[in-house]
């Protein structure tokens, strides 16, 4: 199987659905002649031209709206906001029309629109352009949310995205751009939504997201070799959750612990823990435990950046406490 980079992976998603359909076109800061501060939108500019690979000003409220304005008439935008913090300048444009429209138009109206923006801390990009907005963008109904962990799910599900007439939120991060991975075009994709099973185990289920998905795999290895078997579930889907999958998976384990590199508050991992709490009770042997960020706005400096945010340690430390010492 070849492989190919994350942002390679949405790059080629955007080539084929453009070509697939004249209604599907881009626009963003910097997406047309530079390519997209990530290369994702690399090389659209000379294949379809200003038409349809857009430069915008530095004004996310206008080119959004301009994004749900075309939806509604029938075209398929996606919008790319570099930064999900620059998202907050944009929540009248998402919660107030995009989410809303089909609802109030009693369902004579969509939006197919894709909002792509990327997230998450480890580069040194200080507390403005770090964050982790999956608490904000989860509670409004009307939003899709996905959330993509490898180059594979990338594909698919920004192509899914882009022919969904709902408005799709694709949660990219920063750090997966350039990570590597298997890749098949001709693979048949799994639902849009569907959880995967990176790594069955019995004892108990890691359930994590964008790039906690590889920390909950290394821990998973660790705690392998002390007789430990972990089970790790990619969630791939923030909104709806596949419960039906992560429900399974604790009929195996019976117990969960969720990794999350957003804050602990009010965050995803809170909503994933009483939807199981409600949902599949008597599964768990123990109440679910979370692993999250701190909640303290993301640090400049480097070391504090990584305290600040989980770590596999962090991970195996959490399972062990779950657990208790183990016999020999």
């Amino acid at each position: 199987m070849a492989e190919l980079m994350y942002r390679e992976a949405l790059n080629q998603a955007l080539f084929e659905e453009m070509r697939r359909d004249p209604l599907v076109f881009t626009l963003g800061e910097g997406i047309a002649e530079r390519g997209g501060s990530f290369k994702v939108t690399e090389g659209l500019l000379k294949e379809f031209g200003p038409g349809r690979v857009m430069d915008t000003p530095i004004s996310e409220a206008s080119f959004t709206g301009c994004g749900v304005g075309a939806a509604l008439l029938g075209t398929r935008p996606v919008v790319e906001i570099l930064f999900v913090d620059f998202t907050g300048l944009i929540m009248d444009q998402i919660i107030n029309q995009a989410a809303k429209y089909e609802f109030m138009s009693g369902g004579q109206g969509k939006v197919p629109m894709v909002l792509r923006t990327q997230g998450g801390a480890g580069n040194g990009l200080a507390a403005q352009h770090s964050q982790r907005l999956e608490h904000t963008l989860m509670n409004v109904p009307g939003l899709r949310i996905l959330a993509p962990a490898t180059p594979q799910d990338a594909y698919w599900q920004l192509s899914q995205a882009i022919a969904s007439d709902d408005p799709v939120i694709l949660l990219e991060h920063e750090l997966l751009y350039f990570n590597k991975g298997p890749f098949d075009a001709e693979a048949e994709a799994v639902p849009m939504h569907a959880a995967a099973i990176r790594r069955a185990g019995r004892d108990v289920t890691l359930i994590a997201w964008h790039r906690m998905v590889a920390v909950a795999l290394e821990a998973a290895e660790q705690m392998a070799e002390r007789d430990i078997d972990v089970e790790v579930i990619d969630l791939r889907s923030l909104r709806p959750i596949d419960l039906p999958l992560l429900r399974d998976s604790l009929a195996r384990t019976h117990r969960a612990v969720i990794v999350e590199e957003d804050c602990r508050f009010g965050g995803a991992g809170a909503e994933i823990a009483a939807s199981l709490s409600e949902t599949a009770f008597f599964e768990l042997e123990q109440p679910v435990l979370r692993v999250a960020a701190a909640d303290v706005p993301t640090p400049y400096n480097a070391e504090l950046e990584q305290a600040s945010i989980p770590r596999v340690d962090d991970v195996t430390h959490m399972v062990q406490q779950m657990l208790g010492p183990r016999e020999k």
